[in-house]
């Protein structure tokens, strides 16, 4: 099921795409009023869903909706940094593979939903892009088991986790401001709920292209934490809760990583394709 948020005439709705169009779940099923509580329902609103869905004919075309983030305002947005063990040879500092993930946040209205611009700020001529795939959190729990922690996967969404790449490096310790600018990043266009995924997440790609150019293109067979590892690790400091957001890291291929750099500008259309999921695509504007 490939769960959406979105906004029609000016109301914040949600619901589920299909190849004929979006589904008004929240209409249909009034008790969860977003995404987030509906995933807080648990296996038994996927069940109500499921039994709506059949035979329902569709009440928008997806055009003619405004997409949001599939979790409008998740309450935590986690982000993995240089998971893919290629990226670690990347940064050429002869380190060794990390023996732990590392790890900042980042603010919901850094990001922006499918179709919706990205935007260069006035500070920066450093936009970069970076093709991620993001796990969305069904079933929280703190210091949740390994061997337990795919069951508490919700579904899975892409993501382009935009950075300004000359503000990562305003401060000695931390990526928070280049990481966090107003809608430098996008979610979307969906949350594909986890049952879609009966192979599980061992194999799943990645691919980021430009303007149609190929930039990243990765599986999550090379991660270096993989998702298990991840939900166990965050829930032993934290504790997670339904609609939080994992970012779970970036392929090689990002602009910052040619030479010269190639750095995203107005009018450039991004596209962030995860096996299984789609494609989120985001045109480039300067910040008015």
């Amino acid at each position: 099921m490939k769960l959406v948020s979105f906004l029609h005439a000016g109301r914040p709705c949600w619901g589920a795409a299909t190849d004929a169009g979006i589904v008004d779940l929240g209409r249909r099923l009034p008790q969860f009023g977003s995404v987030t509580a509906f995933l807080e329902g648990g296996d038994a609103a996927l069940q109500q869903a499921r039994a709506v869905l059949h035979g329902a004919a569709p009440d928008h075309a997806l055009d003619g909706v405004r997409l949001q983030l599939p979790i409008p305002a998740p309450r935590k947005i986690f982000c993995i940094g240089v998971n893919y063990a290629h990226r670690n040879a990347e940064y050429k500092d002869g380190s060794d593979l990390p023996k732990y993930p590392s790890i900042f946040m980042r603010v919901p209205d850094s990001f922006v939903g499918h179709g919706s611009a990205l935007l260069q700020p006035h500070e920066s001529q450093q936009l970069d892009y970076e093709g991620e795939i993001g796990m969305v959190i069904g079933r929280g729990g703190r210091r949740i088991a390994r061997e337990h922690a795919l069951h508490h996967i919700a579904g899975l969404t892409c993501i382009n986790e935009g950075t300004i790449r000359d503000w990562v490096h305003h401060a000695k310790f931390n990526v928070t401001q280049g990481k966090n600018f107003h809608a430098s990043g996008a979610i979307g266009p969906w949350l594909v709920t986890a049952d879609e995924f009966p192979q599980g997440y061992g194999a799943l790609r990645v691919q980021t292209r430009v303007n149609g150019e190929a930039r990243q293109d990765g599986n999550t067979a090379h991660l270096m934490f993989d998702f298990a590892y991840l939900i166990a690790y965050l829930s032993t400091f934290t504790t997670l809760e339904a609609g939080d957001v994992i970012a779970t890291g970036t392929p090689t291929g990002a602009g910052i990583r040619f030479d010269p750099p190639r750095f995203l500008r107005p009018g450039d259309v991004v596209e962030v394709e995860v096996s299984g999921v789609g494609i989120l695509r985001n045109m480039v504007e300067q910040e008015p």
